[in-house]
């Protein structure tokens, strides 16, 4: 029976590419040498390094006025180095926006207080993460040294399905984007964001790297309590070199970047995306035994968070999944309920055969 694993993150990666990894673990491409025992100096790992960046600007349709940077952390310790990047460029304290729409949002915000004053443009009026609040509802400060907002909320399954436009009303503060959860799960235009970053265990590669994509114009300008190691003009000018970096991690996402140019590239995974997602939805909407709370205009492609009506059934449902090889759907221990996390590397085989399970444990428990 085939596994399907529907972990919000790590996340499933495609089979391909595990494959590889493990044919290539004790000898990449005749080197010798494992790429976890590579120099991160030497030609054999700087030619992996290469060809991961040129693949990732090439799929993202990066401009060349903007630079990509592999480094660590994740996206919390990115919640930290981004004011101490970006706040300078503004008289201290700088002040910056934050569109609030779910637990992610939360620990961005929580965590920009330490480095600038945080202003919370707009958050739900119910206090549930269940929407994107109306964008003629948000109260922007005339000049935030930037706005930042989550793209896809991966615990409350809130996506931006819109590139919100804030430039006219801040003085022209950039949009920054935490898109750990959705990157490259569909095409965006680069130049709309001045930053874009993510941790990359959900929908690149392996926990340890993290993915920043920064407008040129915006680097330079840290704050003087920034770690050396995390101030992105000396991480862009040493080539993301400046300190040893996820080797490895970066190695698999190059893997990745290789197998989505395969599938058609971000266009045909957009499509793909848009049918599982479509395929689940229709089946929960559908039914009186499932629940999903989250407004269908900002449903996310990429967490699909669900609950049974009597809850009293989790364990059984979960029970029933295991069985069936459907893997790690128990919701984030903050919402409760059941999530279903169906990345790029989710094939819809794997959506059709928890959509079968759906059904069944209905006829059996409705």
């Amino acid at each position: 029976m085939t596994v399907y694993n529907f972990a919000a993150g790590p996340a499933v990666l495609p089979k391909e590419v595990l494959q590889q990894a493990a044919a290539e673990m004790l000898d990449w491409q005749g080197s010798g040498m494992s790429v976890m025992e590579m120099s991160h100096r030497g030609k054999e790992f700087l030619l992996i390094y290469e060809a991961a960046e040129r693949d990732l600007r090439e799929l993202l349709g990066v401009p060349a006025n903007y630079r990509i940077l592999f480094m660590q952390g994740g996206a919390l310790a990115e919640n930290a180095i981004i004011p101490m990047n970006l706040a300078g460029r503004k008289a201290q304290p700088a002040t910056v926006d934050f569109i609030n729409t779910g637990s992610w949002s939360v620990k961005s915000i929580k965590e920009a207080q330490k480095y600038c004053t945080v202003h919370v443009a707009a958050a739900p009026a119910d206090g549930k993460f269940t929407t994107i609040p109306a964008r003629a509802s948000w109260k922007l400060s005339p000049d935030p040294a930037y706005v930042h907002i989550c793209s896809n909320e991966t615990i409350d399954g809130v996506e931006y399905h819109f590139v919100p436009d804030v430039a006219a009303e801040t003085n022209g503060a950039p949009l920054v984007a935490d898109m750990s959860s959705n990157i490259l799960s569909r095409v965006i235009d680069v130049a709309d964001y001045g930053v874009i970053y993510g941790g990359a265990q959900k929908n690149i590669g392996p926990a340890g790297l993290t993915i920043v994509i920064v407008r040129d114009d915006l680097i330079g300008h840290a704050l003087s309590v920034c770690p050396s190691a995390f101030d992105w003009k000396l991480v862009a000018d040493n080539q993301s070199m400046y300190n040893t970096p996820p080797t490895y991690s970066i190695y698999i996402a190059g893997l990745v970047f290789q197998w989505l140019k395969r599938q058609g590239g971000v266009a045909a995974i957009e499509q793909a995306n848009i049918a599982k997602a479509k395929l689940l939805y229709d089946y929960l909407d559908g039914s009186g035994f499932y629940i999903t709370h989250v407004e269908k205009e900002c449903r996310s492609r990429m967490n699909v968070p669900f609950f049974l009506r009597d809850e009293a059934l989790n364990d059984a449902f979960l029970a029933g999944a295991k069985e069936r090889k459907l893997l790690q759907l128990k919701g984030h221990k903050s919402v409760g309920g059941m999530r279903a996390s169906i990345y790029n590397a989710m094939p819809i085989e794997g959506v059709q055969a928890l959509v079968a399970y759906l059904k069944e444990f209905e006829r059996k428990h409705g």
